[in-house]
């Protein structure tokens, strides 16, 4: 299919790559469901070349409903077929960054007031914040393996645990304890056993310290590793300016944006020179949160999620010293009604 950039959303080679698919795209995407019914397993004494056709659209299906997955969640775009057109060629791209890169467009989407759903790789989401927070994890899920987020890939809410949820949850992420997070989840000796020693690599691990664009197609984020050092042994200081960025959140692959190798050439330098934007600091015993850091989050962050009303304890509340003034002054006089009580059982006890 060949590089040529005007070329990357045209059906050229299509059925090369994928067979009929040509009569089922619509508006450069297709239904998951041809998928399955197509591609649903592969046959018995199939070629090599129908064996990597059945592999080309496997990929596409985990692309397109799982690292990139959009909202409409029944529907894989044809931008990967040009990727999964050379397969020998897949493991030379960097998927983590771009999926990563996805994630952090989709979370800054729904942060919008209108926006109700969530894309992007919501199991990896779901799996970071289950391996941190272990008050936040489904019970019965202690046993693991590689890759790290199957750990959790039977896990359904039920329908006790669905509703009204968003204040519960705030609730419990504002009385957490310092205690109750692990910065480095991975770094323990079990799960170090299961984890691919390919991800473990020096050159991989540098990756992670990068301060560098994070790029998925027309979207650009940035990898700001400088304000999360915990997570990599380190202590937070005080942090640095955020990049600003907004410029880049209006860019979604549509009209002039196609050509965003061109346009948005900058950003694409500085992940090329991403091994020179390594950060380096001292790994510590015991990562955190720097005296300076908290001192600066409690002038500038957001403490708390609830209201003020959700978040105290009246059990812990003194009757304040001037109780005594408040009220309009002198009681008024008012006649005493005899009381009424019940004597019945009484009475009955006196009779034997």
């Amino acid at each position: 299919m060949g590089d040529d950039p005007a070329r990357l959303y045209r059906l050229d080679g299509v059925a090369h790559i994928a067979g009929v698919i040509n009569d089922e795209v619509q508006k450069y995407a297709v239904n998951c469901s041809w998928f399955q019914e197509t591609f649903g397993e592969c046959p018995e004494g199939a070629d090599d070349e129908i064996v990597r056709r059945y592999a080309r659209a496997y990929i596409m299906m985990l692309l397109g409903t799982q690292l990139f997955a959009d909202k409409s969640g029944n529907r894989i775009h044809i931008r990967w077929i040009p990727y999964v057109a050379r397969l020998e060629e897949m493991g030379t791209y960097s998927w983590g960054s771009a999926a990563l890169a996805w994630l952090y467009r989709c979370m800054c989407r729904v942060a919008n007031r209108h926006v109700v759903k969530l894309a992007g790789p919501l199991q990896l989401l779901q799996s970071w914040i289950f391996w941190r927070f272990p008050r936040f994890r489904p019970a019965g899920y202690e046993t693991f393996s590689w890759p790290l987020a199957s750990r959790w890939s039977g896990y359904n809410p039920s329908a006790s645990e669905k509703g009204p949820r968003v204040q519960m949850w705030r609730l419990r992420i504002d009385r957490l304890q310092d205690r109750e997070f692990i910065w480095m989840p991975y770094s323990s000796p079990d799960v170090l056993q299961v984890v691919h020693p390919e991800a473990l690599e020096p050159q991989h691990m540098a990756l992670w310290r990068s301060v560098m664009s994070l790029i998925y197609f027309a979207v650009i984020e940035w990898h700001q590793v400088d304000r999360v050092l915990p997570q990599f042994g380190g202590v937070q200081p005080r942090p640095h300016l955020s990049l600003n960025i907004d410029f880049l959140m209006s860019k979604d692959g549509r009209g002039c944006d196609r050509w965003f190798p061109y346009h948005l050439q900058q950003w694409h330098l500085h992940w090329e020179s991403r091994a020179e934007t390594v950060l380096r600091f001292d790994v510590v015993a015991n990562p955190g949160l720097s005296h300076e850091f908290l001192e600066w989050w409690s002038q500038h962050g957001k403490r708390f999620l609830s209201p003020e009303m959700s978040l105290g304890d009246p059990r812990a509340v003194p009757i304040p010293v001037d109780a005594s003034q408040r009220g309009a002054g002198r009681v008024a006089d008012m006649d005493r009604v005899e009381d009424v009580p019940d004597r019945r059982r009484v009475e009955r006890r006196a009779r034997f």
